[in-house]
C-alpha cells in the first residue's frame, strides 16, 4: 500500500511541525541546515542549539526555508530550497560558485525519516520544491548533488534523483562539484 504524502512550505504557522522534525531527528537538528545559510567560520562558532535558534528565526523573519512532507499530520520529510542569495556559505564558495546570473533557488537539502524511506519520497519532495520555487517567482532551481558513495555531503541528493525528476547536468568542465539545474524558462522538467 502506497503512502499518500503532502507538502508544505515552512513558514511562521508551521514552524512547531519544523521543531517536532528536528527534535525526532537527531542528524538533523545537529545541522539544522544552517550548513549553508551561515559562512563556514560563523558554523564553525556556532552550537546545536545556535543553529536551531538561527533556523527559527529565519522562518519567523518570513525568509523561505524548505518544505516538509507529512504523513498524515506528522512531519516526514524535508527538503531545504530558498533564493541562493539567503545561503551565504554557497555564496561565497569556491567549489560551488555561481555559473551564471541566473536567480536561482538552491536545493541544499534532502532529508526522509528512516521510516518512510525507498517510497520515492525524495523524489516527491524535490517536485514539490519545484513547484514552491516556482510559485514564488524563480526563474530556476538548482541541487549540487554527490555521489552515493560520496564520504561528505549526502544530504544534498543524488545525481539520479535529481535526473529522474527533469534536473539536467549544467557543471562547467573545469568543475569538480556537480551543478545540475531545472531550468523553468526552457521548460526542462515535469508539469505540475
Amino acid at each position: 500500500m502506497s503512502t499518500t504524502f503532502q507538502f508544505r512550505p515552512v513558514t511562521a504557522e508551521r514552524l512547531p511541525d519544523l521543531v517536532e522534525f528536528s527534535q525526532c531527528h537527531g542528524k538533523f537538528r545537529y545541522c539544522s541546515c544552517m550548513r549553508w545559510r551561515m559562512t563556514s567560520s560563523a558554523f564553525r562558532r556556532s552550537t546545536k542549539e545556535d543553529r536551531v535558534a538561527a533556523l527559527e528565526e529565519l522562518v519567523r523573519a518570513g525568509t523561505p526555508v524548505g518544505i516538509l512532507a507529512y504523513s498524515r499530520t506528522e512531519p516526514v520529510g524535508w527538503c531545504s530550497i530558498a533564493p541562493r542569495q539567503t545561503y551565504a556559505a554557497l555564496e561565497r564558495s569556491r567549489v560551488l560558485p555561481r555559473i551564471d546570473d541566473t536567480p536561482v533557488w538552491s536545493v541544499v537539502c534532502l532529508f526522509v525519516d528512516r521510516h518512510f524511506r525507498r517510497q520515492g519520497l525524495t523524489c516527491r519532495l524535490l517536485k514539490a520544491a519545484i513547484g514552491y520555487a516556482r510559485d514564488q517567482g524563480a526563474l530556476g532551481v538548482e541541487g549540487y548533488p554527490v555521489a552515493p558513495d560520496a564520504p561528505s555531503y549526502t544530504y544534498m541528493g543524488s545525481p539520479e534523483t535529481f535526473r529522474r525528476v527533469g534536473f539536467v547536468d549544467v557543471t562547467p568542465v573545469d568543475q569538480t562539484r556537480r551543478v545540475m539545474r531545472y531550468n523553468f524558462l526552457s521548460g526542462i522538467g515535469p508539469a505540475f
